[in-house]
């Protein structure tokens, strides 16, 4: 089954068995910033230099991202673009939601929902079909941990999850310092095209803005 990488980067980040999603901040803008990045590696979108314009909007056949390409014309606008951290501010709560719908519709995660204290609303989203995520973990497993060649779509995963520092959730269990300096070079992306590694380049440093960002708010 072919998912999105924003739909992989879902995947890992919600728990098999419990449903709650890991790095729920991180996570969540990479899920989006994975969306923006599947539009520009299906030549929709371009992504350079902190900007991103449109190029193409005629229909991907896949219902998620389609309708972010839509969200995202009528945003631009007249503009025909913006900045990526903004049209990022403004959509990662949807495009979060849209994807774990779609997931859903996929019937790879099954939506349970909860109260907490009888109270408040909880929604989670347990494994239903494991199949896919494991393939997925393999595929980083042999790239990351093995040293084997990336594809373009899994130099672009890699970049994000690096970028959003990810590295827990994708490798639980194996400590940051020995995947970080193989992740940073996957992320360089030299066997890939210039046009997407250009904006793999341009995606993992909003990530990387963007989280620190996150973060230092948090602490602060």
């Amino acid at each position: 089954m072919s998912v999105t990488l924003g739909e992989e980067i879902m995947l890992l980040s919600l728990d098999d068995v419990s449903g709650v999603a890991k790095d729920r901040s991180s996570a969540g803008w990479a899920v989006a910033g994975g969306t923006l990045l599947e539009l520009a590696m299906r030549y929709r979108v371009r992504v350079a230099g902190g900007l991103v314009s449109l190029t193409d909007t005629s229909t991907t056949r896949v219902p998620l991202l389609d309708d972010r390409l839509e969200r995202l014309a009528e945003w631009a606008g007249r503009r025909g673009g913006g900045k990526v951290t903004d049209w990022l501010t403004k959509d990662q709560s949807t495009a979060v939601r849209a994807t774990v719908e779609s997931l859903c519709d996929r019937r790879l995660v099954v939506e349970e929902r909860h109260r907490t204290l009888g109270i408040f609303p909880v929604r989670r989203y347990p494994e239903a079909d494991g199949s896919v995520e494991r393939e997925l973990r393999d595929r980083l497993n042999r790239v990351v941990l093995e040293g084997s060649r990336p594809d373009d779509r899994t130099s672009a995963l890699v970049a994000l999850l690096h970028g959003a520092r990810l590295h827990g959730i994708t490798f639980p269990g194996v400590p940051r310092k020995e995947i970080e300096p193989r992740m940073a070079a996957i992320a360089e992306g030299k066997w890939v095209a210039d046009s997407v590694r250009r904006a793999i380049r341009d995606m993992q440093a909003t990530m990387t803005a963007i989280t620190t960002t996150t973060v230092i708010v948090a602490v602060s």
